[in-house]
């Protein structure tokens, strides 16, 4: 069941175990703990619904994996606390346990972890990397417990612990009233390899089954993992979408190129009224029967040359947009339509060719933050990533605003019927306004 999809009637509060798993800083683990404990519980016969706080596509593709169901983002500002609340409830239909990946450290961001979690009200677990410390620990653990007292902490996470005889120096040196939730072994075995944009996505981990049964049985090894307290969800009543797509059928790209994509974003459309389907812009040779294409982010600098050899597929594109067709291209997509794109080695292939401009990667991060978007149908939200900058004559349709002072504004691009920007746009938060990029 697609948890953004179905209209919501008016109902009982729902009670789930649920915990929102945060850290001190971003590298302390919670992505590899959040994965061995959905893992884990979902081996012990229980069904676990996993959400990650604020815009990624990569962690999610790890957390599907391990619990085996689609992985919903959660943002206050992106999505509003309304939508928030509402997916939080469906999955509380459904579920045994709810767990919620936090987002950089604890109290980061002007929309954060704690931020989420109080307004929510469910309780946070703090992931903290115990390699090279002991009862210092507990001092951090105290410090994240106590930094806002009105947040709920429901205990500690010891993640790369040495020994039995570390996990005891930890689990002694903490107060009476902070449980030492689990103690997760240090171990190679279960490492996340990453790149630039963060984690490996989970298909190009070939072990990543082995990974994440050695993870969770090393995060059962020190303290048994139980469950966490119930939470109360209440009901959040909405009107389902406009079927303003109905009939339409939409081919959206996803290979190892073009995965960058919200669930919910698939959910709104199919509400919406659209089919679905699939295609490989590395693999076909030619686009499936559709009325319009949608073409996400990803990473096509990894597979320049099979884009560029790939000719029938940007003759199929080309043919499409002549015929007066829809496209919408978000960031990898976006610079797959443009003439030209260059990695950051400097080796430059010849693209799609149906935006004049050129694009190039970085070794530092051109642009990262939550912009809204004005259109003529309205505000649109989202957020922007990216590696690599753009050179094009073309004018902007309209420009982003950014929410972070050190920002910039994404331009919009539209020509005829086709749209892209650098924005990956949260499709729910106004179908109607994103059904007109179909």
């Amino acid at each position: 069941m697609n948890v953004s999809s179905v209209p919501v009637e008016a109902g009982e509060p729902r009670s789930c175990p649920a915990i929102l798993i945060s850290a001190p800083a971003s590298g302390q683990g919670k992505t590899t703990v959040t994965a061995a404990l959905a893992y884990y519980h979902r081996q012990q016969g229980r069904r676990v619904r996993v959400f990650k706080t604020g815009p990624d596509f990569i962690d999610p593709q790890i957390l599907t994996f391990a619990c085996g169901q689609p992985v919903y983002q959660l943002d206050l500002w992106m999505m509003g606390e309304a939508h928030c609340r509402e997916l939080l409830y469906r999955a509380a239909g459904e579920a045994d346990l709810i767990l919620i990946e936090g987002v950089m450290g604890l109290f980061d961001g002007d929309s954060s972890s704690a931020d989420l979690a109080l307004a929510l009200a469910v309780p946070v677990a703090a992931v903290i990397d115990a390699q090279g410390m002991a009862q210092t620990f507990a001092a951090v653990a105290f410090g994240l417990a106590h930094y806002r007292p009105q947040l709920a902490f429901a205990g500690v996470i010891a993640n790369k612990v040495g020994s039995s005889g570390h996990a005891r120096l930890l689990l002694e040196a903490l107060p009476a009233d902070m449980p030492l939730l689990a103690a997760m072994s240090r171990d190679e075995a279960v490492g996340l390899p990453s790149r630039h944009l963060g984690l490996l996505q989970a298909d190009e981990i070939g072990d990543l089954d082995t990974r994440l049964a050695r993870a969770a049985e090393l995060v059962n090894s020190f303290t048994p993992c139980v469950l966490p307290a119930p939470v109360g969800f209440a009901n959040v009543s909405n009107n389902p979408p406009p079927r303003l797509l109905a009939g339409k059928r939409i081919a959206v790209a996803r290979d190892a190129a073009f995965s960058f994509i919200y669930q919910a974003n698939l959910d709104c459309l199919r509400a919406m009224g659209a089919e679905l389907v699939y295609f490989s812009p590395l693999l076909d040779r030619s686009l499936p029967e559709a009325d319009s294409v949608y073409l996400p982010g990803g990473y096509p600098e990894q597979h320049l040359q099979a884009l560029a050899d790939n000719t029938a597929m940007k003759q199929a594109l080309s043919a499409h947009h002549r015929a007066g067709k829809a496209i919408y291209a978000e960031c990898g997509g976006f610079l797959y339509l443009l003439d030209s794109l260059a990695d950051k080695e400097g080796h430059r292939a010849a693209m799609v060719g149906l935006l004049s401009g050129s694009a190039a990667m970085q070794t530092r991060l051109a642009n990262l933050g939550m912009h809204s978007l004005q259109l003529e149908q309205g505000e649109i939200r989202g957020h922007s990533f990216h590696f690599s900058t753009l050179e094009t004559a073309l004018q902007p349709l309209a420009t982003s605003t950014a929410q972070r002072s050190f920002g910039h504004g994404e331009g919009f691009f539209r020509q005829g019927a086709l749209q892209a920007s650098y924005l990956h746009l949260y499709f729910p938060f106004n179908p109607q306004l994103a059904a007109g990029f179909f």
